[in-house]
């Protein structure tokens, strides 16, 4: 089958939260049209993908959420199972146990297959080596060969995005701000591993970056 790919068009990894935010306005200046994509992989908080879809809504933006609940059943961890508590603390060696083992390669190949039906090549995704918390598949060296692999499988020109792979949380916000958007991702994106809008619980590692990134920001930018 042949796609007809337009090179304006591009399809942003979009979980609602600070950085996929951030990576959505990103998109919205440079191509003309944006997809974005979020996934139900048995999260607890389902709110998430409510909190997608209302800032995909309100900032006219097409939405889909694809089902991926599968990855729940593969790979037990603390964000799909009520059993298991968030680690509050990095642990001292491994991953911590809010890490889902092929969560963003499945992703990727998912949104991948999906950005190939809609003739768009441009692929965005939030990861970040600088604040990557542990997890291996945020790396660099990781987004590189998959884009390759991709590329391999499917015959296709994909070329992935990651805005925000050299920076930290608090230029992650200078982004946001410099995008003119600081207060929709203050206020409207859910980072919070207890599924609370905004500012967040306050005391799950997610919120505890987003916080001190967001002081840092304020002391060196404002």
């Amino acid at each position: 089958m042949n796609i007809e790919v337009n090179k304006d068009k591009a399809v942003v990894v979009f979980s609602g939260g600070q950085d996929s935010t951030t990576c959505l306005f990103w998109a919205k200046k440079r191509f003309k049209e944006v997809i974005a994509v979020s996934f139900d992989y048995g999260q607890k908080h389902k709110f998430e993908l409510e909190c997608a879809k209302a800032i995909c809504k309100k900032h006219n933006v097409e939405y889909h959420s694809l089902d991926l609940t599968l990855l729940n059943q593969l790979a037990p961890n603390s964000l799909t199972r009520q059993d298991i508590e968030v680690d509050k603390d990095s642990p001292k060696e491994g991953t911590p146990n809010s890490f889902v083992d092929g969560r963003n390669l499945l992703f990727m190949s998912f949104v991948a297959v999906f950005a190939k039906q809609k003739g768009a090549n441009h692929i965005i995704t939030g990861v970040s080596q600088s604040d990557f918390s542990g997890y291996p598949d945020c790396r660099d060296v990781f987004i590189k060969s998959l884009n390759v692999t991709l590329n391999l499988a499917m015959d296709y020109q994909f070329v992935i995005h990651t805005p925000l792979m050299w920076i930290d949380k608090a230029e992650t916000w200078k982004l946001a701000d410099d995008l003119g958007v600081l207060d929709i991702v203050k206020n409207e994106t859910l980072t919070c591993y207890n599924g609370i809008i905004g500012n967040g619980c306050g005391d799950c590692p997610a919120c505890k970056l987003r916080k001190n990134g967001y002081l840092e920001f304020k002391r060196l930018y404002k």
